[in-house]
């Protein structure tokens, strides 16, 4: 045990380092003096040091009103995302086992489809329901939550809760919807936690959706918006490091309210 805790903290200490050591290296160029030519070598502590490349940025790139629109597409699509797999994998959990494997065995095959095998259909659909132009088909994936994936994470998360829980839920005379809102996903916050991370970070970085359904600047979102930036020319790279900087800090801090949130789940379960 001992030494399965200490192989997941050396593995964790890895990541971190070499995440962290990138990280370093994006907010580091992004603290150049934009218009000068790029260091030879990397150059942590910039001479001068000078944030015009973040002022510039929201300026050239427009990414104020980027990211509205991508905090407006989140705001929707990870709780309706979380709501239908949530849902999906509770009923998962009441119906037949044959049933359950069928429909687990389906969401198997849909996961092995290519995302990008989708657009045309989609754009024809979207197309036809007069849709593209919007934010709509960025948002439209939640209502399947997300992800195939997503639904057979809860599935697993719901059938390891006793089953004798829900018979005693059933013998007090409560009802499916009550027995999943008021049971089971208390007991299932910590994937609740997870699935909303990985769905928020899956639809603020989404750049290809974007890309085949948005047109007007007016509603770019934030990847749309930066890789504006990217074709600066080379001497303004502190520019598009900004933007990345800025686009890079909600989904760290979305990822570390995740893990707080599941180390105050494991405090309080201890």
């Amino acid at each position: 045990m001992h030494s399965s805790g200490l192989g997941r903290a050396m593995g964790a200490i890895a990541v971190v380092a070499v995440f962290g050591a990138l990280l370093v290296l994006l907010v580091s160029g992004s603290l150049h003096m934009p218009g000068l030519p790029p260091p030879v070598t990397p150059d942590l502590v910039p001479d001068p040091l000078s944030t015009q490349g973040y002022r510039q940025s929201v300026e050239l790139g427009g990414l104020a009103r980027a990211t509205l629109n991508s905090a407006l597409v989140c705001l929707i699509a990870v709780p309706l995302s979380v709501l239908v797999a949530a849902t999906a994998g509770f009923a998962l959990t009441q119906v037949s086992p044959r049933t359950a494997r069928v429909v687990i065995g389906l969401s198997l095959v849909a996961l092995m489809v290519p995302a990008i095998a989708l657009l045309v259909p989609r754009f024809a659909l979207f197309r036809a329901l007069d849709l593209t132009g919007t934010l709509a088909p960025l948002i439209a994936p939640a209502l399947i939550a997300t992800s195939p994936l997503y639904p057979l994470v809860y599935y697993l998360a719901f059938r390891a809760v006793p089953a004798e829980l829900y018979d005693a839920c059933r013998l007090e005379d409560m009802s499916p919807l009550r027995i999943w809102w008021q049971v089971g996903m208390p007991l299932v916050r910590p994937v609740t936690a997870g699935v909303a991370a990985l769905t928020f970070v899956l639809t603020w970085s989404n750049f290809l959706d974007p890309l085949v359904f948005l047109y007007e600047r007016d509603t770019f979102t934030l990847p749309l918006a930066l890789r504006s930036l990217a074709t600066l020319d080379p001497t303004d790279f502190p520019v598009f490091l900004a933007g990345a900087v800025l686009a890079t800090v909600p989904a760290l801090m979305v990822f570390a309210v995740a893990q707080r949130g599941l180390r105050l789940r494991k405090g309080q379960g201890e």
